[in-house]
């Protein structure tokens, strides 16, 4: 067994050291280092200007603090000058939760979002680098797929149409169903429909459209990733079937999926706040916003690992594959161990104890194994279950708002002991 170990290294290190896997082109390295989902952009471009990031992505703390004050410390102005900052209102502004969570919590989180995904996506692309499952063969055609990538990334008219929809259907949804029906610090009701106060204009036209355009970029840029994915899943990839992730060696692709679970957060702490103020200040009821949490679960589970199903093909037919071979090669093994064996044709004088036919034997029966476990997905179950609890976390203090915290704890405690 070690010399077949040892001989699976030699052929390792003759593989890394020939002309073609050496050449991992430069050009290949480079578009790796440069290729981010995040950078890039009229907005990027305006970071720039405004001296609120250092390329590539530093400076964050200056841009949360920035962002964030820009769209929430104007409403705390204008919400004092008009007298709806404590009063004046069934919502003051400072008894508003959503407005606390959109820009407070929400904003920072997507902003936090750009450094983590440039970083993780990267790491995740260099492993097709770095694992040779993108062949000598298919490096250039890799290339382009990034290369159109970057272009779409970087195109002004992209964010342009992103900042049209949010100043005309988003501020449309907003108006009709999103918005608190009551007198709030934003909004009062009129015979003909509400009416914006002085801080509400700032905060529809201003705060709310810095938001969901960063929210709605997000979205465009998760879209992108998509559409890479699903043209890196179309090369024909070199996938091994006894890889130990069951996956044939795709199961990285997982961390993009815990990549962008801070714009899963962000969005589920919006929700929690928007339903924290219809439960307190409206009178509903948690179970009764039972449908929209599970329908945002769903959403983000689809958001997250949906990109992934596109290797699923990929990964099949790398388990057929290796069925095939390796049910050819274990016939031939076996047989051949059988006749030496079992049917006495060893050499003579042969010992079996310390022998490595039998260790091999065993070995070739856990890579068949492998390959047999292989459920076609580059994630499994923990991946699932760690995006599901970071999304629903968000919604867990609304359920004081049905049973009393000292309630709660003693149920707790009597569960545990």
């Amino acid at each position: 067994m070690t010399g077949t170990m040892n001989q699976v290294e030699d052929s390792a290190s003759s593989l890394a050291d020939s002309p073609g896997e050496s050449r991992i082109h430069a050009a290949t390295l480079q578009d790796l280092s440069d290729f981010s989902v995040t950078l890039g952009g009229p907005l990027y471009q305006l970071y720039l200007r405004a001296r609120i990031v250092r390329p590539p992505l530093d400076l964050l703390g200056r841009r949360v603090v920035v962002i964030s004050l820009f769209t929430w410390f104007p409403l705390l102005l204008l919400s004092l000058a008009s007298g709806r900052a404590w009063g004046g209102a069934r919502v003051p502004f400072l008894l508003d939760i959503e407005a606390y969570v959109r820009f407070l919590a929400s904003l920072p989180l997507l902003i936090f979002a750009e450094v983590l995904v440039h970083q993780r996506i990267r790491r995740i692309l260099f492993e097709f680098e770095n694992r040779r499952i993108i062949t000598p063969d298919t490096e250039a055609a890799f290339d382009r797929i990034m290369l159109s990538a970057k272009r779409w990334r970087n195109s002004v008219w992209a964010e342009v149409v992103l900042l049209t929809l949010v100043v005309t259907i988003g501020q449309m949804i907003w108006r009709r169903h999103i918005a608190l029906q009551s007198a709030t610090w934003y909004a009062e009701p009129t015979a003909e429909g509400s009416r914006l106060t002085l801080p509400g204009v700032y905060y529809a036209f201003v705060s709310m459209t810095i938001f969901r355009f960063i929210l709605f970029r997000w979205y465009y840029r998760l879209i992108l990733w998509f559409v890479f994915l699903v043209r890196v899943s179309r090369l024909p990839l070199r996938l091994v079937a006894t890889h130990p992730d069951r996956a044939g060696g795709l199961e990285f692709l997982q961390g993009s999926a815990y990549a962008i679970t801070p714009v899963l957060v962000a969005q589920s702490l919006l929700m929690a706040g928007l339903f924290a103020n219809r439960i307190f200040y409206e009178g509903a009821k948690l179970p009764m916003f039972r449908l929209e949490i599970l329908g945002m679960l769903l959403l983000f589970m689809l958001l997250a690992l949906g990109p992934l199903l596109v290797f699923a093909p990929n990964i099949m037919a790398c388990r057929r594959r290796g069925l095939i071979e390796f049910g050819k090669f274990g016939s031939d093994y076996t047989r051949a161990f059988e006749q030496k064996w079992l049917d006495g044709q060893r050499e003579p004088g042969e010992p079996l104890l310390g022998t490595g036919d039998i260790q091999s034997l065993a070995d070739l029966g856990n890579s068949y194994e492998i390959i047999r476990g292989m459920n076609g997905l580059p994630f499994g179950r923990q991946a699932v279950v760690r995006l599901g609890v970071a999304t629903l976390l968000p919604f867990a203090p609304l359920v004081l708002t049905m049973v009393p915290l000292e309630q709660l704890v003693d149920r707790v405690f009597k569960s545990l002991f």
